[in-house]
Parts: structure tokens; C-alpha cells; sequence
């Protein structure tokens, strides 16, 4: 885990955390040994109750985080961001949980709650580094973790529907994989996804990834069923975690329309297991607009509004995994 010695590098960490560079945002971030845990990014609140301060906060007290640090980006005309960030940090406060760092971000500059000495805290603020020339920058490009958007719509984009996935001929060759609910030979069938997931991985992990056609295909069909599904859900480890992380990426780029929930709540998962709560979000939008009872995706909404720790889903994700291989492979 990322640790943050600076405003500087708080600031620099944020973009990568949440996957873009926030506009009109309040963002915590959590602190465990000094070492950067769970960040949480909501619009800048106007005008609320201080129970919902406190929603905020039992995040961090179910992060178990021992300290926390706090940013609100505001436009010219946003609400007065002092009293945001001052509630914010009594609420943590009542929950036992120290504020390190309270900072105002506007018109690329910022400035601390905390600091009251003009030789490092003007009042007009400090410019913001160039995200290029920082530390934390460097780390995480070594690290392989790309550059973050500008903007939540490129956060949305790369993972938006390719023209690809509208054509009828793709339509019909997913829809040949499709699994009835009251097939005869169902069983069959799941093996045949269930194979068909781990072959497709292991493509990836060759590099070659989406080249089968076919194989694609029957991914994407196969899922349809829940079976299937849940088997997919379990399949990655920390070691392979990267390259199912690229194969259900460019899955949902390509899924046609009626296919897209499952692998884009499968997406969503893998997403908020990463730490990437945005793009999780933004995943199961998709899955929602494709199918908005998708009971999976719900859920999984559900979780993630409730702010479960990710090695908490990790651990039951684990858990549900040989009870799936069990009833498709016996």
C-alpha cells in the first residue's frame, strides 16, 4: 500500500485511488499504520444532516481504518467547502478516528485546515505539482497501474459497449451458447462454460487474448446461466487476478445486448476487490441498463453502497467457490 508522507502526495494519490481526477467531489481516505487503506469519493454535499456525516464515518470504523485524510474539490460556485470538511472530520472524530490531513483543492491550488503557519500555508494556497513530476506517479506507473482519466466520462468510456458489439451476426453467435434454465443436459452445458472460462484465461495469460472467436462466444453465452456465473466469480487468484481483470474488461466491451449483465457485475467485482470503487460503480450501471433486476448486480450494489471491507467480499467470494465446482463438476 501507497503511504503519503505530503499534501503533495495525498493529492497526487487521489487521481489513482479513485481512477480520475475529481471535480466538485469530498474524498477520505483511510489510514492503517500510516499506509493508505480504502478511499471514498461522494459529491460534495450540500446542505445535509449530520447523520449522514456519520454514514460516512462508519465506513472507516467497518475499515477498521485508524486515521483518516480529507479532501474537497470545489468549483467556484460550490457550496462553502470549509463547513463540509469540518463536519466531516467531527463526525470521524466521534468515531474515534484521528483527521491527519483536511485539505481545500480550487482553481489548482490548495490549502490546509490544519496548518495555520503563512510560510507553508498561504492564505491563497499552494499550486498542485504536476502529476507527471510526482513520486506516487512514478510508483504506481512502475507498479503497472495506468494514468488516471481526466474525468469520470473516460472512467465510463473505457468501459463503454465497442460498435462491435451491436452487429447481428455477433448477436447470433453468443445467442447459440445461450443456457435454458430447464435444459435437459444443463450439467453438460456448465462444464462447457465452466472450461470454456478457464481456456479463455489461460489465453490471456499467454497474451493472445480475445483472438478465438468462438471460444469468446461461448464465454459470453455460457454466462448466462448462474452456475456458470458464480463459477467465474471464484476462478481468479492473486496471481491471475490481472489477467481475468483484462479478459472480463474487454468481455464487456464486447458482450451484446441481453449478455451484458453477468460479466459486467463479474467486472464490478473484480473492480472493488482492486480498491477501484468508481469503476465498480460505473460497471454495474451497465449491468443495470442491460437488465435492471439483475439480481447479482443488486447485490453486489448493495455491498458496495454498504461499504463492505473488499478482503471481506474477497474472503466470501473464496468461500462460495468449491461449493460452485462441486455441483458443476461433481
Amino acid at each position: 500500500m501507497t503511504t503519503l508522507t505530503s499534501p503533495h502526495d495525498l493529492l497526487a494519490a487521489i487521481p489513482f485511488l479513485i481512477g480520475y481526477h475529481p471535480q466538485n467531489s469530498l474524498v477520505l481516505v483511510s489510514l492503517k499504520e500510516d499506509a493508505v487503506g480504502m478511499a471514498m469519493r461522494v459529491d460534495l454535499p450540500t446542505d445535509i444532516a449530520s447523520e449522514s456525516y456519520d454514514l460516512l464515518a462508519s465506513h472507516f470504523v467497518r475499515e477498521e481504518a485508524q486515521a483518516a485524510l480529507i479532501v474537497a474539490y470545489a468549483h467556484e460556485s460550490s457550496v462553502d467547502p470549509e463547513s463540509v470538511l469540518i463536519n466531516t472530520s467531527a463526525a470521524l472524530m466521534r468515531a474515534g478516528i484521528d483527521i491527519k490531513e483536511s485539505l481545500i483543492v480550487r482553481n489548482n491550488r490548495f490549502r490546509s485546515m490544519l496548518c495555520s503557519d503563512p510560510t507553508c500555508c498561504p492564505p491563497d494556497g499552494n499550486e498542485i505539482p504536476d502529476l507527471d513530476s510526482s513520486r506516487i506517479a512514478a510508483e504506481h506507473v512502475i507498479a503497472g497501474h495506468p494514468m488516471p482519466f481526466e474525468s469520470v466520462d473516460g472512467l465510463v468510456q473505457s468501459i463503454a459497449a465497442v460498435p462491435s458489439s451491436f452487429e447481428s451476426g455477433w448477436q447470433d453467435e453468443v445467442q447459440q451458447f445461450w443456457i435454458s434454465s430447464d435444459a435437459e443436459e444443463i450439467n453438460d452445458l456448465q462444464r462447457d462454460g465452466a472450461t470454456a472460462i478457464i481456456d479463455l484465461a489461460g489465453e490471456y495469460r499467454e497474451g493472445r487474448g480475445a483472438e478465438d472467436r468462438e471460444l469468446v462466444a461461448r464465454v459470453i453465452g455460457r454466462m448466462s446461466d448462474i452456475q456458470v456465473r458464480d463459477f467465474a466469480l471464484g476462478s481468479h487468484t492473486d496471481e491471475t487476478a490481472d489477467s481475468y481483470w483484462a479478459m472480463w474488461r474487454d468481455l464487456l466491451r464486447i458482450a451484446p445486448r441481453g449478455f451484458v449483465a453477468p460479466i459486467a457485475s463479474l467486472f464490478a467485482a473484480l473492480a472493488y476487490e482492486r480498491g477501484e470503487g468508481a469503476l465498480a460503480q460505473k460497471a454495474l450501471d451497465r449491468a443495470l441498463h442491460d437488465d435492471d433486476q439483475y439480481s447479482l448486480s443488486l447485490l453486489l450494489r448493495r455491498v458496495f453502497t454498504a461499504g463492505w471491507p473488499p478482503h471481506s467480499f474477497t474472503a466470501m467470494r473464496a468461500e462460495l467457490h468449491p461449493k460452485v465446482v462441486a455441483g458443476i463438476f461433481g
